[in-house]
């Protein structure tokens, strides 16, 4: 890796949702907020209420109605890209962490696609991220699997 380069630790799921592609988009889009995180959403709090100790902005609960657009805030997320035509959504966390994290929700063909990443700063975040990573994929794949499922 050169020195301009950052070290990323990457985590994709993707699943076919042939058929489904407009209602998998609506629910990404309805994200956070008073719907919630689709899967674990107490375990959200509990991570806010992590961030405000440390200084963090902890679990602002709240998303604007309708379309999101870019610097918009999802809880403890901020909207980085979205293109509803291209169905993308790109969001970077916004708690204290060490390193950067971002999400990614898409949908290519008929391809549901989220991915996190997440950027150490350090040594101290390369063992975070090993810590966390059990509990992160638990979080992230049961609400990758519980967007799937959800049927308005």
């Amino acid at each position: 890796m050169s020195s301009n380069q950052r070290e990323t630790f990457t985590e994709v799921w993707k699943e076919s949702v042939a058929g489904r592609e407009n209602q998998i988009w609506e629910n990404i889009c309805d994200i956070g907020g008073e719907r919630g995180w689709y899967f674990g959403t107490a375990l959200w709090k509990i991570r806010g209420l992590i961030d405000r100790v440390f200084g963090g902005v902890g679990y602002r609960k709240g998303r604007p109605i309708g379309n999101l657009e870019v610097g918009d805030q999802v809880d403890f997320w901020r909207v980085i890209h979205v293109d509803n035509s291209k169905k993308t959504l790109k969001m970077e966390a916004e708690m204290k962490l060490p390193g950067s994290v971002w999400i990614t929700f898409e949908i290519i063909g008929s391809q549901f696609i989220q991915k996190v990443e997440f950027q150490p700063s350090g040594n101290y975040g390369r063992v975070y991220w090993f810590m966390v990573k059990p509990i992160h994929y638990l979080m992230f794949n049961g609400m990758f699997r519980a967007i799937i499922k959800y049927k308005r």
